[in-house]
């Protein structure tokens, strides 16, 4: 590590010698000193061949940039002043690729534990998050991202596997995409992680779900710090590589925040020397076309202007998309067709409902916004995000308090089931166009404490007591909403003095209040999962007579008790 910190001390980079120091002590000690990765933990999940070299990337190059020593806020807002151009930025289609990936496998491989940070990191020091964020609106990136020639020149010597198909060369294979696979290793892991029926390492949303399956092999529980370091190690087998992700790992678990697509901060230092070069090619990424079995793979299309970049070029893999090489004729670069996102002028709803859930419970209704052009027109494939405001315990499908939806061929955009917690009140539901300083569209969501209509005893056992005594039976009620149990519905019991007067007697049956005084007025009483509230004991004092308990719910229901206090028959 110390010939990176070298390179960037003699440019005047923005760390110190001091901060350079320290950030390379965080490394050290988050390093586990493994340099070896057993064979078994090297192979793919359900006996799948290890990749060549043992790695997903075949040992390919990739950026030592480190973080800055000063730690980013909490995600509720942006570092440093709100400079959304920071270290902790993450482009908006990047970030939902990765919170998507670590949904996914929560469902599908639990106990890996992948939380969607690792995925960052990894993005950072394979491509530079997808050079900065520079993907269209289904998360493919606007040029192809290769690595050098795996040629054995610096490098591992890796042959052909794809024919082609994947990274433009016939004869070597080369690290391909945001997450930087081989191809060999993507033929095994790769995975449709954005449902459009293609497998593509170009596209961010199939490479990190593919890259999140690849780290999880082999039963990995990637809470433990032995199964993380054999994970990181199995992408590229270097100790350096190793501590760099670690470092991204947890400066990202401090806090993130969303930037727009295209404005991410990206990399300098390169583990071969290289930087990331001159900016984005402007050469649409090919669409891969698999190794067909027993048979060679065509070729995707191959634009004059996407000529694989050479070791030490500024394309390719970690170094960065391939660049075009310069027109002659003094022509001028053809301007790029506007994005979905630029295209998008105002943000319309869509015909949402009432927004209104009890406690607990999902909403019916869904909050559906459309993008419009300028014209009035839809706009399709733009991204809005959908964002849960205010003080709640209401939330999306993960625990999430944001979603990113891409728009429809009709320009519409649904948000994800909101579930209410519960937390009764308003809070608000805000929609936004990623990438545009538009006003958004808030919508106003109610939610109810949980309720029952009617109250039952369990019991129809007489409820009497001798003065001074203990009653010998506890009153037990179940609640229902509707003719079904209602759980967790809030209660409070009183002993009143009359049937016309609810107010608490002074006198008769009590309960005893955590001070072990007598109390007859119980508050903040719940009905458990099937409805059901059992009060605690209650006491006689020394007056005969009958007296009442009422019990009430919200939502209006009420049960009156009779208890009897009498000295026993002679």
């Amino acid at each position: 590590m110390a010939a990176v910190f070298g390179r960037r001390l003699r440019r005047g980079a923005v760390t110190t010698a001091v901060a350079a120091a320290a950030v390379a002590a965080l490394a050290a000690s988050q390093a586990p000193g493994v340099t070896d990765v057993p064979r078994d933990e090297r192979a793919g999940a359900s006996g799948a061949t290890p990749p060549p070299e043992d790695s997903a990337t075949g040992n390919s190059p990739y950026y030592t940039d480190l973080p800055p020593l000063n730690t980013p806020v909490p995600p509720t807002g942006a570092p440093n002043g709100g400079d959304d151009k920071t270290e902790a930025g993450l482009p908006a289609t990047v970030l939902d690729a990765y919170k998507k990936a670590e949904a996914s496998l929560a469902t599908s491989q639990p106990g890996c534990k992948l939380p969607w940070e690792l995925l960052a990191a990894i993005g950072k020091v394979e491509s530079g998050q997808a050079r900065g964020g520079q993907v269209d609106a289904n998360g493919t990136t606007l040029a192809s991202i290769r690595g050098p020639v795996l040629d054995g020149n610096g490098f591992a010597k890796i042959t052909d596997t794809d024919n082609g198909a994947y990274d433009g060369d016939e004869t070597h294979d080369r690290a391909v995409g945001p997450m930087q696979f081989i191809p060999s290793t993507w033929a095994t892991w790769a995975q449709d992680g954005n449902a459009d029926g293609k497998k593509d390492p170009n596209n961010i949303y199939d490479a990190a779900l593919a890259a999140g399956r690849y780290l999880c092999a082999n039963d990995r529980d990637l809470s433990v710090e032995a199964d993380l370091h054999k994970a990181i190690l199995s992408y590229n087998r270097s100790t350096d590589y190793l501590n760099t992700v670690l470092s991204w790992l947890e400066y990202y678990r401090k806090g993130t925040h969303e930037v727009p697509d295209g404005t991410g901060v990206l990399p300098n230092d390169r583990s071969d020397g290289n930087g990331i070069g001159n900016g984005p090619s402007a050469s649409p990424s090919p669409t891969p076309t698999p190794p067909a079995s027993g048979s060679p793979s065509p070729k995707p299309p191959k634009p004059g202007d996407d000529k694989p970049s050479e070791p030490g070029n500024n394309g390719g893999g970690s170094g960065g998309p391939t660049t075009p090489p310069t027109g002659g004729g003094g022509s001028e670069t053809p301007k790029p067709n506007p994005t979905p996102t630029d295209r998008v002028a105002s943000l319309e709803d869509a015909g949402t409902g009432k927004l209104a859930a009890t406690a607990g419970d999902a909403f019916a209704e869904r909050v559906e916004v459309r993008t419009e052009s300028a014209s009035g027109s839809a706009v399709a494939k733009a991204k809005v995000k959908f964002a849960i405001v205010g003080d709640t315990d209401a939330r999306f499908p993960g625990g999430a308090t944001s979603a990113t939806v891409t728009t429809s061929a009709s320009g519409k955009a649904t948000a994800p089931v909101v579930k209410a917690g519960e937390k009764a009140g308003e809070f608000t539901v805000r929609a936004t166009v990623v990438g545009r300083s538009l006003p958004g569209l808030d919508y106003t969501a109610t939610v109810t404490a949980r309720q029952a209509d009617a109250l039952a005893r369990t019991s129809d056992k007489a409820l009497t007591c001798e003065p001074g005594k203990e009653f010998a039976d506890q009153v037990e009620v179940k609640a229902t909403y509707k003719g079904v149990a209602a759980d967790r519905v809030a209660a409070t019991a009183t002993m009143i003095k009359s049937a016309a007067d609810a107010t608490a007697n002074d006198k008769g049956p009590y309960f005893k209040g955590a001070d072990g005084k007598p109390a007859r007025t119980l508050k903040a009483l719940k009905t458990d999962a099937n409805g059901v509230l059992k009060l605690p004991k209650m006491y006689a004092d020394d007056a005969a007579g009958t007296y009442l308990l009422r019990v009430t719910t919200v939502g209006g229901a009420t049960l009156t008790v009779e208890l009897k206090v009498a000295a026993p028959a002679a």
